[in-house]
């Protein structure tokens, strides 16, 4: 009859590490799961400025044609951006958006030396959806941010940090992202 207890007692403490086991796993899960909505969510948004960005590029163009420089700088960033939403790296993503903050500073500096740009219906209703965009991609990078936060808090936290789950990534701004660029218009 001991021998029963001893093995029952056994049993019970295996099924509650299991169960234990299992819900840490399962929690795990559904807050990496949450990480990956809201990259997807920046993906979703990332996707509709590199989208609007050729409209708005292409209708500065004709008023501003000796500007080829930056309007290449734009291009050559929004394929990076592109790339990084392809391969779904989050990292190369906030890297190659700071590149294409950058270059579209310059070109929104450029807008202002031409004020019938700025007065042309099509650039102002891209300008306006450009503007909404931006937002929606400041709250898509918080809410992301917030989601990793929470994923990597539960994952270092002990018990959890013996299972060795990976912490994620932040979107992060550039280091250089504060700066403000310089435009000569020699």
């Amino acid at each position: 009859m001991e021998k029963y207890r001893i093995l029952i007692v056994v049993l019970i403490i295996i099924a509650v590490l299991f169960a234990w086991f299992m819900g840490t796993r399962n929690h795990v899960v559904t807050l990496e799961e949450n990480v990956n909505l809201k990259k997807a969510d920046i993906e979703a948004n990332l996707q509709r400025r590199a989208d609007l960005i050729p409209n708005l590029v292409s209708t500065a163009k004709a008023y501003a044609k000796h500007e080829e420089e930056v309007f290449t700088a734009i291009a050559e960033a929004r394929s990076a951006l592109q790339a990084g939403i392809d391969n779904g790296d989050i990292e190369k993503m906030a890297q190659a958006n700071s590149e294409l903050d950058k270059a579209f500073t310059k070109f929104l500096a450029i807008a202002e030396a031409y004020p019938e740009l700025k007065s042309d219906q099509l650039y102002i209703a891209l300008m306006d959806e450009l503007a909404g965009t931006e937002n929606r991609i400041a709250v898509s990078r918080q809410y992301y941010n917030e989601a990793v936060s929470k994923y990597n808090k539960y994952v270092r936290k002990w018990p959890q940090l013996i299972w060795g789950f990976k912490q994620l990534p932040y979107f992060e701004a550039d280091s250089g992202a504060g700066t403000v660029p310089v435009v000569n218009f020699d």
